[in-house]
């Protein structure tokens, strides 16, 4: 499902919308919200409105457990890290126990040591189906969601929950949650914006199947909801 908007402020306001209900629902029914958050500049809007009291109250974040859907491997105070981020403009201002956030970085362990230890965090937590209960995802202008990106082995992933690897072109390690995991959630929130997007949204969701050259293809939800919040100018190619 596609919801197009008029700007990245109404998409910022509807997917906070999202979030508390998804949150009181979970809660509701099984007295604990699990959600991955993601990167990079498309949420910012988002985070920032769930910390303002209106949204914050309503959402008992006692039960709240925050993991992520990638990560760049830097320090949690490195400007790159989306954990950083996070916190800046949500985690440091809503009440949560700090013993619920889960960053997918540490210090003094590999990115491939990690990425095991991450997912017996999942298991933990989420139990032995890893269902989460949202996952936020963004896109980028290549297609890419998450650290899943085009021609990498970690699209054809199909038995670990969490990998880590060097991607080349950034120079760098991602760690990352893989396809088969991000398809179990209840709920996949795609927040996607902004004309050089466009091409990319339209081959994902109107061009052949290739998830090589576009991995976000390969969001196919077991038995959830995938929704992808978008403006008109990300959405030219798609209306």
């Amino acid at each position: 499902m596609v919801t197009i908007f008029n700007t990245k402020e109404e998409i910022a306001i509807h997917a906070a919308e999202i979030f508390v209900a998804a949150a009181q629902n979970a809660i509701q029914e099984r007295n604990q919200f699990v959600v991955a958050l993601t990167g990079g500049s498309s949420p910012v809007g988002l985070y920032k409105l769930l910390a303002t009291p209106e949204y914050l109250s309503k959402i008992d974040w006692n039960k709240v457990f925050v993991f992520w859907g990638d990560e760049r491997w830097v320090p949690l105070e490195d400007d790159l890290s989306n954990a950083k981020m996070s916190a800046e403009s949500l985690l440091n201002h809503v009440p949560i126990p700090k013993g619920n956030i889960f960053h997918m970085y540490k210090d003094g362990v590999t990115p491939g040591d990690y990425a095991i230890e991450y997912e017996k965090s999942i298991r933990d937590i989420a139990g032995k189906d890893g269902k989460f209960d949202l996952i936020l995802l963004g896109m980028g202008d290549d297609g890419h969601t998450a650290s899943l990106f085009p021609g990498e082995a970690v699209l054809k992933e199909d038995k670990k929950w969490v990998d880590a690897y060097y991607l080349a072109p950034q120079s760098m390690y991602r760690i990352t949650l893989t396809a088969p995991l991000i398809n179990r959630a209840n709920e996949i929130v795609v927040v996607t914006f902004g004309e050089n997007k466009a091409h990319a949204l339209h081959e994902v969701l109107h061009g052949e199947y290739n998830p090589e050259k576009y991995p976000t293809q390969l969001l196919k939800p077991v038995d959830g909801k995938l929704l992808f919040l978008t403006d008109k100018a990300a959405a030219r190619e798609t209306l």
